[in-house]
């Protein structure tokens, strides 16, 4: 087989992220039970997506006609900004906030079908929302959403293509001649600072957020080596299971003939004692007889001195 089976894994991404190990290490079990160990080592590397992704999954799986619109109003935005058309843009982007909120409460109601996925209250749809936004504005995070095999969320900074086109608004007419911009009066330095806090606070969540996806992507390599030594060793256990009822039936076989030779020698040692009782009946019999001929003999011989003649 080329790889797992396209209708399993597409079961196992509409599956809630909380069963999704149980029901991987399930089929990876079966293709080893099959006798297909190359299918079960690529079942066993599947990883389990975020919840977040989950639902992006379940929305390209069930509802693959509304991620191809999705597809189409990205193409649509992105020659609305190589053209540089601002109304078109403007309309696009109205049309974008409309479909991605219209995504997210598809998403909603899937959830709330899908049995084992978390209470509507517990839903990242924050989440969703960003991942479908940056499908809109990147063309790779789109071709991942399609696939239904998304495992984590995508946040995109700001809208557009990679690196973004210069954009300048476009009004119609002639382009305005060009004015130098007003002198601006000196900014307040508590808002300069509030500012550079909020500057050096998001830069902050930033690096924590690095090291914690990087601690995240650490331990997901972890569970999967984890869960892998896991199914080998499950694997172990039931080949050692199958071996020892393969020798206890043996021996089991085994212990019924040993009873069975026990028995045929008892009954060959009764039949011995009893032989030999019978064989020493027949020699006491046997010297009786042979005393009683005897003493005919002697009376027989002491019969014929009486009857010979006197001299």
């Amino acid at each position: 087989m080329s790889g797992p089976p396209s209708d399993l894994v597409e079961q196992l991404y509409r599956t809630p992220p909380e069963r999704f190990v149980t029901v991987r290490d399930t089929a990876a079990a079966q293709a080893r039970r099959a006798g297909d160990p190359r299918t079960a080592r690529e079942i066993a590397r599947l990883r389990r997506p975020t919840v977040a992704a989950w639902l992006v999954n379940l929305l390209a799986l069930e509802r693959p006609d509304l991620v191809a619109d999705l597809a189409h109003l990205a193409e649509s935005l992105r020659e609305a900004q190589r053209e540089l058309r601002g109304p078109r843009l403007r309309e696009l982007s109205a049309q974008r906030r409309a479909v991605v909120g219209a995504l997210v409460a598809e998403v909603r109601r899937l959830a709330a079908d899908a049995a084992g996925a978390p209470p509507g209250g517990k839903l990242p749809l924050a989440e969703v929302e960003a991942t479908l936004n940056a499908a809109l504005s990147d063309v790779e995070v789109a071709e991942q959403v399609r696939s239904g095999r998304l495992l984590r969320s995508v946040h995109y900074a700001g809208f557009g293509e990679v690196p973004r086109p210069q954009l300048r608004l476009v009004t119609g007419g002639d382009e305005p001649p060009v004015v130098p911009p007003a002198r601006q009066r000196a900014p307040d330095r508590g808002v300069v600072r509030a500012e550079q806090a909020e500057r050096a606070a998001r830069a902050d969540r930033a690096r924590r957020r690095k090291a914690v996806e990087k601690e995240l992507a650490l331990a997901r390599t972890d569970q999967e080596r984890a869960e892998t030594e896991l199914a080998g060793a499950v694997a172990a256990e039931r080949d050692g299971v199958a071996a020892l009822d393969a020798v206890e039936t043996e021996l089991a076989e085994l212990e019924r003939r040993r009873a069975v030779a026990e028995q045929e020698l008892s009954r060959s040692r009764l039949a011995r004692r009893a032989a030999e009782r019978a064989a020493s009946a027949a020699r006491r019999r046997s010297g009786e007889v042979e005393a009683a001929i005897e003493a005919l003999d002697v009376e027989e011989g002491d019969a014929e001195v009486g009857d010979r003649p006197a001299d």
